[in-house]
C-alpha cells in the first residue's frame, strides 16, 4: 500500500530503540479499514476494523490490559 501516512503513539519510545506503535487512517475512507505497524517491521502491519481499533484503544486507556 503506497502512500500511507502514519502517525505514531504520544507514548512511543523517543529513546531510539524502536519501540513505537504506528496507527493510519489513510485507507479508512476507501476500505473502511485501520491500518496498526510497528515501526520495527515497516513493511508488515495490522488491517482492522475501525470498530476493534476503538475498542482496542478504549481497554488500553481504562487500564483494561493491567500496567505496561
Amino acid at each position: 500500500m503506497s502512500s500511507i501516512q502514519w502517525f505514531k503513539s504520544s507514548y512511543s519510545d523517543n529513546a531510539g530503540n524502536g519501540d513505537c506503535l504506528q496507527v493510519s487512517y489513510t485507507h479508512l475512507p476507501t476500505t473502511g479499514t485501520v491500518l496498526v505497524g510497528d515501526t520495527k517491521t515497516p513493511d508488515t502491519h495490522l488491517t482492522v476494523h475501525p470498530a476493534a481499533w476503538v475498542a482496542f484503544v478504549s481497554a488500553a486507556a481504562t487500564g483494561e490490559f493491567g500496567a505496561v
